[in-house]
């Protein structure tokens, strides 16, 4: 089934987190347990394909931010548990990852914070950067924490959950930083 985003206007758009993303859109294949929504990705491919095209202010957050690298030709580690050595992946929503900003990356600049302790509700994670996007954030592994837009276009993917951190004004401005950009 074609999926296709409704005509109309729209001002900016969050993709947000949930099942593991179909393997087929990052070259990958999927894991016996996987859990994953087709007609999800689907839909969701559609309009972060419609987002990019209009240049919509665009935020992923964690399954959103791997939908974005994807659609964009980038990849994924199917499953991050493996590779970690200095964080544990105990999900949770607890501010107990510490993740290190890029000095000067659009993320940096709205968070103001060149250190952050983030949440972490993931297996899966960005490993290699699609066309037109650049890894900003790495946690102790070195595992790609958030990406943006290398030129001015409003797109930023962050691997943890700012929606249940918005006690904390660097993760409140991440949506601040969407409305001030929205049509």
């Amino acid at each position: 089934m074609r999926h296709k985003p409704r005509e109309g206007r729209l001002d900016a758009l969050v993709i947000s987190g949930g099942n593991d993303i179909g393997a087929e859109l990052y070259g990958g294949v999927d894991a016996p347990k996987a859990r994953i929504d087709r007609d999800r990705d689907a839909l969701e491919v559609a309009w972060i394909e419609r987002a990019l095209e209009w240049e919509i202010p665009l935020l992923g957050i964690c399954r959103g931010a791997q939908l974005i690298n994807a659609v964009s030709g980038g990849e994924l580690h199917q499953d991050v548990r493996p590779l970690r050595k200095r964080t544990y992946n105990r999900p949770g929503l607890l501010p107990t990852k510490q993740v290190a900003l890029e000095p000067g990356s659009r993320v940096h600049r709205i968070t103001r914070r060149r250190r952050l302790r983030v949440n972490s509700l993931h297996h899966q994670a960005i490993s290699q950067s699609g066309s037109g996007l650049r890894i900003v954030a790495r946690d102790l592994d070195m595992l790609c924490q958030a990406i943006e837009a290398h030129d001015d276009r409003p797109v930023i993917g962050v691997q943890w959950h700012p929606e249940y951190l918005l006690y904390l004004p660097s993760q409140l401005r991440l949506f601040r930083w969407l409305l001030q950009h929205s049509r």
